[in-house]
C-alpha cells in the first residue's frame, strides 16, 4: 500500500476526544440499561429441540409461556430446529414443559438441555472479573519487564478502551451476554495488545537508531512505518470474523460480533491512542539529557521529549 504520514501524536487531542465521547455513551447506556444477561450469568433453563415437523416459533412460545412468568426466548434456525430459554425451572416442571410440547406440537429430539442455578451465573461474573484483572494484571508486568512502566500504561489503557467500547455498544444494542462474551472479550484483548506491541517495538528500534531524535516525530515516525502492517493485519482478522457473523449459527453471533467491535477499536486504539499516551506519559516524567544540551545550544524544541 502506499506509504502515508499521520501527525498521530500532536493531533492526539482530536483522537481522545473522539474516543471520550463513544466510550460516554457506552457508559450511559450501561448505566440506564444495564447489559443484557444472558441465563449463563442469571441463571435459567435452555432447551434445544428440533422436531420432525413444522414448528411456527409463535406456536411454541404459546406452550412455554404457560410454565414461565418471564417471556422465554425463542430462536428458530435451520430444520426445524428451536432454542429456547427460560427463567431458572426445577427439573419436574421443565420434565412437564417437554411433555406438553410433545402433545401439542408433535414429537422432538432433544438436543440440548440444561439448568443454570443463579448462584453458578454469579459464580460466572465473578470469575469473568477475575479474568480479565488477571489478564490486564499479567499483560502489565511483561510489558514493564519488555519494555518499561510508561510502555506497559500506554498499552493496557487502550485494552481498557477497546473492552469498554465493546461492552458498551453491547449494551446500547441489548446483545444478549453469555459465557463466550467473557472469550472474545480476551480475544479481543490479546489481538490489540499484539498491534500495540509491533508499533512500541518499532519505538524502540528507532530510538536506538536515532538517539538525538524527538520523541514526538520518533513516535509519529514508527506509527507511520508500521501502518500498513497494522491495516492489512486489521482488515484481514476483519474479514474472517465478518464472515463468522454473516453465515455462522446464532451460537457464535455474540461472539463474532464482540470480535467486529473488537477488532475495529483494537486498531483504532493501536494507531492512535497507545502512542498518544505514551508520548503524555513520557513529557510527565521530564526531558532527556540530550534535550536540555541541545536547549543550551538555543535549538527550542519543545514538544521533541526523549524517553
Amino acid at each position: 500500500m502506499p506509504k502515508l504520514h499521520i501527525d498521530v501524536v500532536n493531533k492526539r487531542k482530536l483522537w481522545y476526544a473522539i474516543s471520550v465521547v463513544l466510550l460516554l455513551i457506552g457508559v450511559a447506556s450501561l448505566l440506564f440499561r444495564g447489559l443484557n444477561l444472558g441465563i449463563d450469568f442469571t441463571g435459567g433453563n435452555i432447551m434445544q429441540l428440533q422436531f420432525s415437523q413444522a414448528v411456527t416459533s409463535e406456536d411454541l412460545r404459546s406452550v412455554v409461556s404457560g410454565y414461565v412468568e418471564a417471556t422465554p426466548t425463542i430462536q428458530a434456525s435451520e430444520n426445524n430446529v428451536f432454542l429456547i430459554r427460560t427463567e431458572d425451572m426445577p427439573e419436574e416442571q421443565s420434565n412437564q414443559l417437554l411433555t406438553q410440547v410433545e402433545s401439542e406440537l408433535g414429537s422432538f429430539e432433544i438436543l440440548r438441555n440444561e439448568r443454570i442455578g443463579p448462584v453458578i451465573g454469579a459464580e460466572l461474573i465473578a470469575n469473568a472479573w477475575w479474568a480479565l484483572l488477571l489478564a490486564l494484571a499479567l499483560m502489565l508486568l511483561y510489558i514493564t519487564v519488555r519494555f518499561r512502566f510508561n510502555f506497559a500504561v500506554s498499552a493496557i489503557v487502550p485494552l481498557m478502551h477497546d473492552a469498554l467500547m465493546v461492552v458498551g455498544i453491547f449494551s446500547i444494542l441489548q446483545v444478549e451476554v453469555d459465557s463466550t462474551f467473557v472469550a472474545a472479550i480476551l480475544t479481543v484483548l490479546g489481538y490489540s495488545i499484539n498491534s500495540t506491541i509491533v508499533i512500541f517495538d518499532r519505538i524502540r528500534e528507532n530510538r536506538e537508531l536515532h538517539p538525538k531524535q524527538g520523541f514526538t516525530d520518533l513516535i509519529n515516525e514508527s506509527i507511520n512505518q508500521t501502518l500498513g502492517r497494522s491495516i492489512n493485519t486489521s482488515v484481514a482478522v476483519l474479514l474472517l470474523v465478518l464472515c463468522l457473523f454473516l453465515f455462522g449459527g446464532d451460537t457464535t453471533k455474540a461472539f463474532s460480533l464482540a470480535l467486529v467491535i473488537g477488532v475495529i477499536a483494537g486498531a483504532y486504539s493501536s494507531v492512535f491512542i497507545a502512542g498518544s499516551i505514551l508520548s503524555d506519559l513520557t513529557r510527565l516524567r521530564g526531558v532527556d539529557k540530550n534535550e536540555i544540551r541541545a536547549a543550551k545550544k538555543g535549538k527550542k524544541n519543545d514538544d521533541k521529549i526523549l524517553v
